[in-house]
């Protein structure tokens, strides 16, 4: 018996795909025996004709006829096919066969991308709306605590997205720069130093400048401390926090909602060759602090407020208008549809993927990839040894290629029974296949019990967890508009993020010093011009070759690819990684690696598996290679610069400081961010204790 092809069929309608092998395909050869979950192909065993057309007996034993056997499965709300063939020769015109079967069966079954319903919340309620589209969607968030609002949100969300990926080239100006000079008022506008847009990531920049002693306003569109995400991270990471003096260890500790043991990492390989199944790869201190993400939100919000920082919620920001020496926001109450102007020396947009001044920046090429995420919060519900919740996983998949994605978990454990979990899949930014929420959420709902074992009637759910988090394939570290006059983008807004373990929270987190030390100088010397503040970023050389990674996990839209093909791709380099020691992963997962590290493992991947080149370059295309040849002659680059100013340039900033910074503080913030580029991003060496027991390497706040 031997697998002679396996197909990927984009349809969640099974029966549709058996009932047309069944009837309507018709092989060019053999005679069809329909079987449960498809039929079979064979030659009359008893018969067969001579030159002469005559009928005769075969004499062949049955051991020697070729027989295939052609069946469908469903799995991840997916149909598959395989065809076996049953014997040592091939089946006649087998070849042909198989042609015609993927052929017609493609043309039966494209890719699909549906729509969301327009909707009329004045006839019908949300749930009514979608129920006949998303019916579990709609049954699970009837079960949750604001269900209706989250679900009203998760729609919002796709439709405003939809809209940016397809209108790129005339995205809505919201910052404008009048030629008149500021109007007097009737009242003065009320002034601030920092005026943020966003509540999430920017709480926590807004509370930092506030005790540096600016004076700082936050505005957020929803009720603030309300997150449609749970955040996770390290106490490595979390240590950036502690250094610029926002919190204490003790504060940390009580937000913590759990901290685990290990994190696994796991790619569905069933359908790989040998060489390409790789073991678990352990990152014990990857995401493996869980926070309870209200409650930090809310300390931040309390932070802000102590350093006499306001914050405005339920307010929308409406547009920007920069002048010489303040901007001035429009922005919309939502409790009494008033608007109103408030004046600040700088902007901050914290908005996320849906931030209207990204796309007015950076026009058709604002997000070169996406993630659409969708999960939720289970407080409890889950039968005993499903799960422990003191492991993760970290990235986890549980099939191929399903429905042009390749889709994979996460699951955090969070305090007492909860556990969040979430579904996504790296995406192209595409017009015509935007990327969809709501079609995610019915996979999740639909699906949830394959991942992990459960009764969905029985899990009691305690919030949905959505977004789009975007991604910018970076050829330098300019090539990307986050500032204008008076207005800087961080965030998800500036595409910060990770190529793998990707969220904006985590790798502001690791450049919020970077950040907020670049910002302070800018604020204090008043260089804020697009030429200072656009130099205010969190640019690694080494993260920008990594986006090939994201690349990698990415269906092209309308494009099918062998279903295995992702899944071969991550478990050559994640087998590569689970032979390393544990800190080469932990390094690699949090943009710590240098090029030695970089070459020798990709270097190591090829030679395992040569075809991967090929592969690389079918899901990336010539244009993506050629820029991406462009990010690693950069990396070089920087990596030369590096070993030249590395061991004298960091020492010498601080003995020059009191005399440059003065006299020359634009200079001076220029070094600041060459001094920021060669320091940041630099691995960290094994500890001595690397290979003891998970748990005895677990760092605690005295440790830290």
């Amino acid at each position: 018996m031997r697998e002679i092809l396996y197909l990927e069929i984009p349809t969640p309608d099974t029966a549709a795909v058996r009932n047309w092998l069944q009837v309507d395909f018709k092989p060019v050869e053999g005679e069809k025996l329909l079987t449960p979950e498809g039929f079979r192909l064979r030659l009359p065993q008893s018969t067969s004709k001579t030159t002469q057309g005559e009928v005769a007996i075969s004499d062949k034993p049955i051991t020697e006829l070729t027989e295939l056997s052609v069946f469908v499965w469903a799995v991840q709300r997916t149909t598959y096919l395989k065809v076996f063939r049953w014997g040592e020769k091939a089946f006649p015109q087998e070849k042909q066969i198989l042609q015609n079967l993927t052929t017609s069966i493609r043309n039966s079954f494209p890719h699909k991308y549906p729509e969301p319903p327009a909707i009329d919340l004045s006839k019908e309620s949300i749930f009514e709306a979608l129920a006949p589209h998303y019916p579990l969607t709609v049954k699970y968030f009837q079960k949750m605590p604001n269900g209706e609002y989250d679900l009203k949100r998760a729609y919002w969300w796709e439709q405003r997205w939809r809209e940016s990926v397809r209108n790129p080239t005339k995205p809505k100006q919201v910052v404008f720069t009048p030629h008149s000079p500021l109007p007097t008022p009737h009242s003065p506008l009320p002034q601030y130093d920092l005026i943020y847009i966003g509540g999430a990531l920017g709480s926590i920049h807004a509370a930092v400048m506030a005790r540096l002693g600016y004076k700082v306003l936050l505005i957020e569109r929803l009720p603030f401390g309300r997150m449609n995400r749970e955040w996770n991270i390290s106490r490595d990471e979390i240590q950036s926090l502690i250094n610029l003096g926002l919190v204490t260890w003790t504060e940390v500790e009580s937000i913590i909602a759990r901290e685990y043991k290990d994190g696994f990492n796991k790619f569905f390989d069933a359908n790989n060759p040998d060489k390409l199944r790789a073991p678990i790869l352990h990152t014990p201190t990857v995401l493996n602090v869980a926070l309870e993400s209200d409650k930090w939100l809310q300390m931040c919000g309390q932070k802000l407020r102590e350093k006499d920082g306001e914050i405005w919620d339920k307010t929308e920001f409406i547009k920007a208008d920069i002048y010489d020496s303040h901007i001035v926001i429009t922005v919309k109450d939502l409790t009494t549809q008033e608007e109103k102007q408030v004046a600040g020396r700088l902007l901050v947009d914290a908005m996320g993927t849906a931030s209207p001044i990204a796309w007015q920046l950076n026009g058709g090429r604002t997000f070169d990839s996406v993630c659409p995420t969708v999960g939720a919060v289970v407080e409890h519900g889950f039968e005993p040894g499903v799960w422990d919740s003191d492991y993760g996983d970290v990235l986890y998949s549980h099939g191929d290629i399903s429905r042009g994605r390749q889709l994979i978990w996460e699951l955090f454990p969070g305090s007492g029974e909860e556990l969040t979990i979430y579904l996504f899949h790296y995406h192209q930014v595409n017009s015509k296949n935007p990327g969809s929420l709501l079609e995610m959420y019915e996979d999740f709902f639909t699906i949830l019990p394959e991942y992990r074992r459960c009764d969905m009637d029985k899990l009691v759910w305690k919030k949905p967890t959505f977004g789009y988090i975007p991604g910018h394939f970076s050829v330098g570290s300019s090539d990307r508009t986050v500032a204008v006059e008076r207005l800087i983008a961080i965030g998800d807004a500036a595409s910060l993020q990770s190529p793998l373990v990707f969220t904006g929270f985590g790798s502001l987190v690791r450049n919020l010093e970077r950040l907020t030390t670049l910002l302070h100088t800018a604020l204090k010397h008043d260089l804020l011009s697009f030429k200072d503040l656009n130099r205010i970023r969190a640019y690694q050389s080494n993260v920008s070759v990594t986006w090939m990674f994201s690349k990698g996990m990415m269906v092209p839209t309308g494009k099918f690819l062998p279903p295995q093909r992702i899944n071969m791709m991550l478990n050559n380099f994640f087998g590569l990684l689970a032979d390393e020691p544990l800190c080469v992963a932990d390094n690699f997962i949090k943009d710590r690696f240098d090029l030695f590290t970089f070459n020798r493992l990709a270097l190591k991947a090829a030679r395992q598996t040569p075809a991967l080149l090929i592969w690389i370059w079918e899901l990336a295309g010539t244009k993506d290679l050629l820029r991406w040849t462009g990010n690693y002659v950069n990396f070089t680059r920087h990596t030369l610069v590096c070993a030249f100013l590395g061991g004298w340039f960091p020492r010498l900033l601080p003995r020059i400081q009191p005399w440059l910074e003065p006299r020359f503080p634009a200079l001076w913030l220029r070094l600041l961010v060459i001094n920021y580029a060669i320091t940041i991003g630099k691995p960290r060496k094994p500890d001595k204790d690397e290979n003891v027991p998970q748990e005895a390497i677990i760092q605690k706040p005295e440790a830290v």
